[in-house]
């Protein structure tokens, strides 16, 4: 029998697999076509201070084997999500939730932090620092390492739960950003976000989305996402969590040779509601095929 547990920050996962921030809600819309205490837990909707209505329409293009959306962090705000959203999501999933937060200023992200760091069922904190800092100019926290590394630390100051930065891969150098966030503390890392990306409508000369630009995700990321997560992996000491095209179980045994923990799975649950179930499902007979006993022994090991 194979074993597919891992343990991520201290906490022990039944499996490697995560759904990822904003492609799975709250979970609760998703337990009602199957059983979400399959996974290893999920990535809930990305959570900002005060409410966000998002980006104007159009928000989402089709690509050739990915999709970009510019949604734009739609969300109720951190305090109707601690009154509404999870007490509903606790009814139907029962294990420890990663929670992902967003800011635009560094107060925020601690705001958010300290609100969800007292709930329970949080078992993670997942700082999304691809937000862009309206006190520098509107540049991403995370494409400077410093920024990133100022995140870090101002919410590991006011929280006792384990820190995961995530990180953009819109920038030069990624590995000196996950360094930075490493020495300011942070408990882990995961990557990557979405790649920034565009499509041109040829009927009317203008661009697809609203927003002109958006997050390029899918299927056709997965090799950039995979050398960035092993690029990571080898400069840190603290868990790496890899992300960006996975789509079945062959993907998330690759991510985790090139150094990943765990897995988080995004637009693939837009495309398959039940995405995250079949790779689940899939895993145990994958393991056996590579002779894989263990996920956890194949860790990083493609060196």
């Amino acid at each position: 029998m194979v074993n597919t547990k891992v343990t991520l920050c201290g906490i022990e996962l039944d499996n490697p697999i995560i759904p990822a921030s904003g492609t799975f809600g709250f979970g609760y819309e998703f337990a009602e076509i199957y059983d979400i205490n399959c996974l290893g837990t999920f990535s809930f909707k990305g959570t900002t201070k005060e409410p966000r209505f998002g980006n104007p329409t159009p928000r989402i293009a089709e690509c050739t084997s990915g999709m970009i959306n510019a949604v734009g962090l739609q969300n109720p705000g951190v305090d109707k999500v601690i009154a509404e959203e999870l007490p509903k999501m606790e009814k139907v999933f029962h294990k420890k939730v990663m929670a992902n937060i967003s800011g635009f200023s560094v107060d925020e992200y601690v705001h958010c932090a300290e609100k969800l760091d007292a709930e329970p069922s949080v078992g993670w904190l997942e700082i999304n620092v691809s937000c862009p800092n309206v006190h520098g100019g509107g540049m991403s926290f995370g494409t400077e390492p410093g920024a990133a590394a100022e995140v870090t630390a101002a919410v590991k100051a006011k929280t006792k739960k384990p820190v995961i930065i995530k990180l953009s891969p819109n920038v030069t150098d990624i590995v000196s950003i996950a360094r930075a966030c490493e020495e300011a503390g942070a408990d882990g890392i995961s990557l990557i976000n979405t790649l920034l990306g565009m499509r041109i409508n040829l009927k009317t000369g203008r661009p697809v989305i609203a927003n002109k630009m958006g997050g390029f995700s899918g299927a056709a990321i997965f090799p950039v996402a995979l050398r960035m997560v092993y690029q990571v992996a080898n400069a840190v000491k603290i868990p790496v969590v890899g992300m960006g095209g996975v789509e079945k179980a062959e993907d998330v045994i690759e991510m985790m040779m090139a150094g990943a923990t765990a897995v988080e799975v995004g637009a693939a649950n837009l495309v398959n509601p039940f995405a995250c179930r079949d790779i689940i499902n899939d895993l145990p007979s994958v393991m056996e095929k590579y002779k894989i006993s263990a996920l956890s022994d194949i860790i990083g090991c493609a060196k």
